[in-house]
């Protein structure tokens, strides 16, 4: 059966992520808090957990997740050839609600599912979430509610849509942002993908961003 664990304050959130890092390692799924809505997680180089992540949802391997980190210098880890204008909005938006789809590392040993070579990364600005993600290391993280459902915004409003899938729910109160992260596609020119926590004219102030309606990127 799975465990709803208080991780609202630093001082006592010590044993429920003990034992939400205890689940990840063992393979499992847990929910945990962002800046933006309640994550579904799972071991980012864990394919059968990143499979169980996908199930869960009902989800397939053609949507695969993101992966939150626990560090901007991670990026560097996962992606390849990272541009200065990625960097310019890492640094202005990280931790935050931004997504950025950058090429991935070809040598990583992972199966995120049918990614083209792909990985969408992000950094929360939630200190449930990075005491977790300090402890895990990356993991592949998406919105925690089956697929075509509302976000979760409270570790209640995931239970009721994942039940027993998940092995351990972070209870962080509600999530603060409630809207989900802004995605931008940086494997062309940058281009917003999903309008989110991070408008496109405060991305637009950094680099060169094009809105969703400028068509596919190259």
């Amino acid at each position: 059966m799975s465990a709803v664990l208080d991780c609202t304050d630093p001082a006592t959130w010590g044993p429920s992520v003990d034992e939400a890092v205890h689940v990840v390692t063992r393979g499992g799924l847990v929910v945990l808090p962002t800046d933006t809505v309640y994550g579904i997680g799972a071991d980012a180089f864990s394919p059968p957990a990143v499979a169980a992540l996908l199930a869960a949802k009902g989800r397939g391997r053609q949507m695969p997740p993101p992966v939150l980190v626990p560090d901007v210098r991670t990026i560097d880890g996962l992606c390849a050839d990272v541009s200065d204008d990625v960097r310019a909005l890492v640094a202005a938006f990280w931790p935050g609600g931004l997504t950025v789809i950058c090429r991935a590392q070809p040598s990583l040993a992972w199966d995120l599912g049918e990614t083209r070579g792909t990985v969408a990364v992000r950094m929360p600005d939630h200190p449930a979430a990075l005491a977790l993600l300090r402890r895990t290391g990356p993991l592949a993280v998406s919105s925690a509610n089956r697929t075509g459902h509302p976000a979760a915004t409270t570790a209640q409003d995931a239970l009721e849509q994942l039940g027993d899938a998940v092995g351990v729910y972070l209870d962080g109160g509600v999530a603060p942002g409630g809207v989900a992260s802004t995605i931008v596609d940086a494997t062309g020119p940058l281009r917003v993908v999903r309008t989110g926590a991070v408008p496109l004219d405060a991305l637009r102030e950094v680099a060169d961003v094009a809105g969703p309606e400028a068509g596919p990127a190259a």
